[in-house]
C-alpha cells in the first residue's frame, strides 16, 4: 500500500539499528515537527504512514488508491436478471393488481412492519401521495428540513401547500427538533422529517411536537431503506413513510417509489392520488368515478420484479455498508481535522452517503473552511478517493423559493388561503451553510461489493493528504 512503512507494534529502529519503544518513537517524531499518521490496518497491526516521503498525487506524486479497485453500483446478479425475464415470459407488464406489483407491496409492508404499502413510479410521487393523504389544502404549511433533495419540499407545492424550512443539527445533518416549534403557525398541518443519508431523524422528539400541535408526520425515508430507530424500521415511525427506488439508492429498482402507512384512510387517499383520482372502489369515499384530482403514479412490473429480488439482499448489503463505514470512522477519527459522521446509539445508519466534516482550526490553520475543503477534496480525488459535495445549497436558496415562481402569479404563496408572508433566505439556516462549507460526501464507494480492502486504501489516502499541510496548501482550491 502506497504511503506506508510497516513496523513492529512495540518498537522501531533507530539509524544505528537500536530498537526504541513506540511511545519514544512517536514523541521523538512529534518533537521534530514531522507529520505522521498512525492507524491500525489489521487486528494487532499498527501502521505508520510518514508522508514526508510521498508527494501528493495532486502535485504529481503516485496515487494512494490503485485504479480499478472500486466497483460500481448496483451489482446486478443472475437472480435479478431472471426476475425481470420472468415478467417478459408472463406477458403482464403493468397494473396495480399485477402479480409482481402486488407481491412487492405485500413484501415491503412486511419488511417495514406496516399494514399497507403502495408501489409508485418514484420517491417524489410517494412523497406527494403522503402530502395528499394528509389532507393538505391550498395555503396549508408543511414543515421540512432545509437540507435535502429538492423533492422533500417540491412535493408540498405539488399539492398547493407552502414549505416551511427548519435548519439541521450539525452532527447528524437531520432536521433539528429544537427549532421546529418556532416555525409552527395556525396554518401548519404536517411535518416531513428527512432521514438524510440513511440516518433516522429524532423521531420521538418530532412525534411529540406533532402530537402537541395536532400535526401529521410523513417520513422521507428515500435514503434510509432498512435503517432502524429504537427497534423499528424507518418508514414505520410516523403516520406515513416514503421511499425511493432510484438506481442510486440502497434498494435500487431503476426508478420507482414506495408508500407505507398503518392507516386505512391514508392508504385510500394515497391510492386515489396514484390512480388519477379514481375513487369508486375506495370505501372511505362517497360517490363514483373521478371525484378527486389525481395523477398517474402507478409503477410497472419490471421495476417491481427487480426490486423484489433486491429486498432479499437489502439487510446483508446494508451490513457491508455499515462495516465499511465503521472501519472508516474508526481510522479517520484518529486524523486531526477530520470529523466522521455521528450515529446516536439508539438508531442505525445505512450509509446511503458518508458525510465527513473538516476542521482546519484543529490543525492550527487560519483558512476559510470552503477553501480548505476544496483543497482537501481535490487532493483526495487525485489520490483516488471519490469525494463529492452532493447538493451544494439549502433548498430555500433556490429560485423557486426566492422568487416564489411556483405555478405562476406567486401561487401558492399568493393564494388567498395562505397565512402570513414567508420569506426564504439562506442565511436563516446557518448550520446548513456551515456544513456545506466544511464537508463532503462519499457515496457508492461504501457499497458492496466494495469492502475493507478498498477502505484501507481510502484511509491511507486520507493519512497521506493530512500528514503534510505544507504540501496540501500548494494544491489549488
Amino acid at each position: 500500500m502506497e504511503g506506508e512503512s510497516r513496523r513492529s507494534p512495540q518498537s522501531h529502529s533507530e539509524g544505528d539499528g537500536r530498537r526504541v519503544s513506540r511511545r519514544r518513537f512517536v514523541k521523538g517524531v512529534a518533537a521534530l515537527g514531522a507529520p505522521l499518521f498512525l492507524g491500525k490496518f489489521a487486528a494487532g497491526e499498527e501502521t505508520v504512514v510518514s508522508t514526508n516521503q510521498k508527494k501528493l498525487a495532486a502535485l504529481g506524486g503516485p496515487r494512494a488508491v490503485p485504479r480499478g479497485l472500486q466497483k460500481g453500483w448496483p451489482l446486478i446478479t443472475d437472480e435479478d436478471k431472471a426476475a425481470v425475464m420472468k415478467v417478459l415470459e408472463r406477458g403482464v407488464l403493468w397494473g396495480t393488481d399485477a402479480p409482481e406489483t402486488a407481491a412487492l407491496e405485500k413484501e415491503w409492508a412486511e419488511f417495514i412492519g406496516t399494514k399497507h404499502c403502495i408501489a409508485t413510479n418514484g420517491g417524489t410521487a410517494a412523497l406527494h401521495m403522503g402530502v395528499a393523504a394528509a389532507g393538505i389544502e391550498p395555503g396549508d404549511e408543511v414543515i421540512t428540513c432545509a437540507y435535502s433533495w429538492f423533492a422533500s419540499a417540491s412535493c408540498i407545492i405539488h399539492h398547493n401547500g407552502i414549505p416551511v424550512f427548519v435548519d439541521i443539527q450539525p452532527r447528524t445533518f437531520n432536521i433539528d427538533p429544537a427549532k421546529i416549534e418556532e416555525k409552527i403557525t395556525p396554518k401548519s398541518r404536517a411535518i416531513i422529517p428527512v432521514h438524510l443519508f440513511g440516518l433516522p431523524a429524532d423521531m420521538d422528539e418530532i412525534s411529540a411536537i406533532a402530537k402537541k400541535h395536532n400535526l401529521i408526520v410523513i417520513e422521507d425515508a428515500c435514503q434510509a431503506h432498512g435503517a432502524m430507530y429504537k427497534g423499528k424500521r424507518a418508514g414505520n415511525l410516523a403516520d406515513m413513510g416514503t421511499f425511493s427506488l432510484n438506481g442510486t439508492k440502497n434498494l435500487p429498482g431503476g426508478e420507482g417509489g414506495l408508500f407505507n402507512t398503518n392507516s386505512d384512510l391514508y392508504a385510500d387517499r394515497a391510492e386515489a392520488l396514484r390512480m388519477f383520482g379514481e375513487i369508486e372502489h375506495i370505501p372511505h369515499f362517497r360517490g363514483r368515478g373521478f371525484s378527486e384530482f389525481g395523477w398517474n403514479y402507478r409503477t410497472q412490473e419490471f421495476t417491481a420484479a427487480f426490486t423484489r429480488a433486491r429486498i432479499k439482499r437489502l439487510d446483508a448489503e446494508n451490513a457491508v455498508r455499515q462495516a465499511n463505514a465503521a472501519y472508516l470512522t474508526k481510522h479517520l477519527s484518529g486524523i486531526r481535522g477530520v470529523i466522521p459522521p455521528d450515529v446516536p446509539a439508539d438508531r442505525t445508519h445505512v450509509y446511503h452517503m458518508y458525510r465527513i466534516r473538516l476542521d482546519p482550526a484543529a490543525l492550527g490553520l487560519s483558512i476559510d473552511p470552503r477553501t480548505f475543503r476544496a483543497r482537501v477534496q481535490k487532493a483526495l480525488n487525485a489520490e483516488g478517493v471519490p469525494i463529492g459535495g452532493w447538493k451544494g445549497s439549502p433548498i430555500p436558496s433556490h429560485n423557486l423559493f426566492k422568487l416564489k415562481a411556483g405555478y405562476g402569479k406567486g401561487c401558492p404563496w399568493s393564494c388567498p388561503h395562505a397565512g402570513k408572508e414567508i420569506v426564504y433566505r439562506e442565511e436563516d439556516y446557518p448550520e446548513t451553510l456551515r456544513m456545506l462549507d466544511d464537508s463532503f460526501c462519499m457515496t457508492s464507494a461504501l457499497y458492496p461489493p466494495n469492502g475493507l480492502e478498498l477502505m484501507k486504501h481510502y484511509v491511507s489516502a486520507f493519512g497521506k493528504v493530512f500528514a503534510d499541510m505544507d504540501q496540501l496548501m500548494k494544491v489549488s482550491a
